[in-house]
């Protein structure tokens, strides 16, 4: 589902409290307690919280939603994104495209685009993008993540530092004030990092939930980009960093 302002911010609270009652949210958000129940059940039943009785608490930071959860998770936000990206991207590009469901929705929005040469470390980004006959798609060698069809690994990092991309189009699990981006696997991390030091320009795309998510291993921080393409107005903390950086922020 796509979150309005108050449940974005409920889950940032959640988030940094670790455990939060019904009562703290009530006072907090000077809403009723139905309200809150309301709100706290629809972001457990998408994996964006756990809900407990009187409560509810943050995800864990060691594991990550599930990958079917993940894809229908915000994807009217994610396929805004994913539009506003491609018209980003010429004919002809060269392109990384890393592990993720809105990278995945990206590359859907990019078939309408030709001659494009990409290098991807997410079977499913390779299965969408080899419909078309102009484009040149390359597949990442290293492991495969049952869970979500990525490819992980030193090989795979030692595959994508062999190229040097117009583009790098990542996702991330998380970012938190201080502009870390946080994600669950630190062989993806890895894999992500060898991306963006291998690219041109480096666009991060991430919808609003992932604002003060919390996940234990920190990719990088989001001074490492070139723009920034989101569904709302980053919070004030990020978005002086984004500033102070001169990254180019898109809010679709």
């Amino acid at each position: 589902m796509a979150l309005n302002q108050r449940q974005t911010e409920l889950v940032e609270f959640v988030h940094k409290s670790g455990f939060v009652t019904i009562d703290a949210l009530v006072q907090h958000f000077n809403v009723t307690p139905q309200t809150i129940r309301r709100d706290l059940n629809n972001l457990a039943e998408d994996g964006v919280i756990i809900r407990h009785h009187g409560g509810a608490e943050a995800t864990s930071s060691s594991a990550n939603a599930s990958y079917q959860s993940r894809k229908i998770m915000n994807l009217d936000a994610k396929e805004k994104i994913a539009k506003q990206v491609a018209s980003v991207i010429p004919n002809g590009a060269s392109i990384f495209i890393n592990i993720g469901t809105t990278t995945e929705t990206i590359a859907k929005a990019l078939l309408n685009h030709s001659n494009l040469n990409i290098v991807t470390n997410n079977i499913h980004v390779a299965t969408i993008l080899s419909a078309k006959e102009d484009f040149t798609v390359i597949i990442a060698a290293g492991e495969v993540r049952h869970k979500d069809g990525g490819i992980i690994g030193e090989a795979t990092c030692d595959f994508i530092s062999q190229f040097h991309m117009d583009y790098g189009i990542v996702g991330i699990s998380g970012i938190s004030s201080d502009g870390s981006l946080l994600d669950f696997d630190f062989r993806e991390v890895k894999v992500a990092q060898a991306i963006i030091e291998n690219s041109t320009t480096v666009i991060l795309a991430s919808d609003h939930s992932k604002f003060g998510r919390n996940a234990m291993v920190k990719q990088g921080n989001i001074n490492q980009v070139d723009h920034f393409f989101t569904d709302v107005q980053p919070p004030i903390e990020l978005n002086e960093i984004l500033d102070a950086h001169h990254i180019k922020v898109h809010v679709v």
